[in-house]
């Protein structure tokens, strides 16, 4: 009889030991579980601060896909944010000076905006500043910035882009160049082929087209390597206009080579296949990532990068043959 209950006994005593084991493990299980959703919630970092209204104005003309890469970025820091994020954009000075006044009209909490014709856009700049509504630059108006007295900068600084492409000009042995500006009177893209100009040992020629009309860009840029056989490099400062020139030199039968500031995923394929032998990246995405970013820091927590004396440099990054399949795949994401 006592055999028989000690044996009950060690049998109740091990049921109890199992069921608290598996207790003991599901609460384990479902606190895991909890933890990883926490921790998954931290990744996404969204905000939940008041919702803000921001503008950012661009110098875009329509079909250049290197603002696509930049609105990507500001949407993704806008959605963390919590931010309405209000875009708009024209290449014409005047007119991005009357979106500024539009955005001043509408009340918005700050505006990021680019500088390519600054001299047209610092009345409107004033008056946004006036109106207490705090403005960041991002990609152009690395010189400008300060003195307009704006917050923050973000983007590469062109001149020094610039020469560092020249001194690789010279490293691959290039003799001869075309410096091809889309927009006469762009201070980035001026500042660019100034860049090339200072350090290139050779000889640099520029040649302005209009960036709005890819067949009359095609065209002058074949025009002119029919002119003059000594051109063995094109530089051209985006990356539509690269992949133009690429068929324009095929057009002219001409051996010239093809170099460009500014990537898309297009512009990376072309550099894997040897169509373009380099680029100098900018990082668009950042730029505009870190435009709407430090307006929302600025507001919530006080904060501005490079106290308002020193910009932040997103670029110059060299993408060639060597490091292009890295960049590639966040090319394809619509990052790089």
């Amino acid at each position: 009889m006592d055999l028989r209950l000690n044996r009950h006994r060690r049998a109740g005593l091990a049921a109890l030991a199992t069921a608290a084991a598996l207790l003991a493990a599901a609460c384990s299980s479902q606190g895991g579980k909890k933890a990883q959703e926490a921790d998954a919630g931290l990744a996404a970092g969204k905000a939940d601060t008041p919702r803000m209204r921001i503008a950012m104005i661009t110098h875009a003309a329509p079909g250049d896909t290197f603002w696509d890469t930049v609105r990507k970025g500001a949407k993704a820091a806008a959605a963390k944010d919590n931010v309405d994020l209000v875009y708009s954009s024209n290449p014409n000075g005047a007119d991005q000076a009357n979106l500024i006044q539009n955005a001043i009209n509408q009340k918005v909490d700050g505006i990021a905006v680019t500088l390519a014709k600054p001299d047209a856009m610092k009345g409107a700049i004033a008056k946004a500043k006036k109106a207490g509504i705090p403005v960041v630059a991002f990609n152009a108006g690395l010189d400008q910035w300060k003195d307009m007295g704006l917050l923050e900068y973000f983007g590469q600084d062109e001149n020094i882009a610039g020469q560092a492409f020249g001194k690789h000009l010279n490293e691959i042995g290039a003799k001869h160049d075309i410096c091809v500006i889309q927009e006469q009177g762009h201070v980035a893209l001026e500042a660019r082929c100034a860049g090339v100009k200072k350090t290139f040992k050779g000889k640099t020629d520029i040649l302005y087209v209009n960036g709005t009309d890819m067949p009359s860009v095609k065209s002058t840029i074949s025009a002119k390597l029919k002119q003059d056989s000594s051109i063995d490099y094109v530089v051209t400062l985006g990356a539509p206009f690269a992949l133009t020139a690429v068929q324009s030199a095929k057009d002219a039968g001409d051996k010239a080579k093809v170099a460009t500031f500014d990537l898309n995923k297009d512009l990376v394929s072309a550099v894997q296949s040897g169509d373009v032998q380099f680029a100098v990246d900018q990082q668009p995405y950042l730029q505009g990532y870190l435009s709407i970013d430090s307006l929302w820091l600025y507001k919530n927590n006080g904060n501005f990068s490079g106290g308002g004396e020193q910009p932040v440099l997103t670029g110059p990054a060299f993408v060639t043959k060597d490091n292009v399949d890295t960049i590639a795949t966040f090319a394809q994401k619509g990052t790089r």
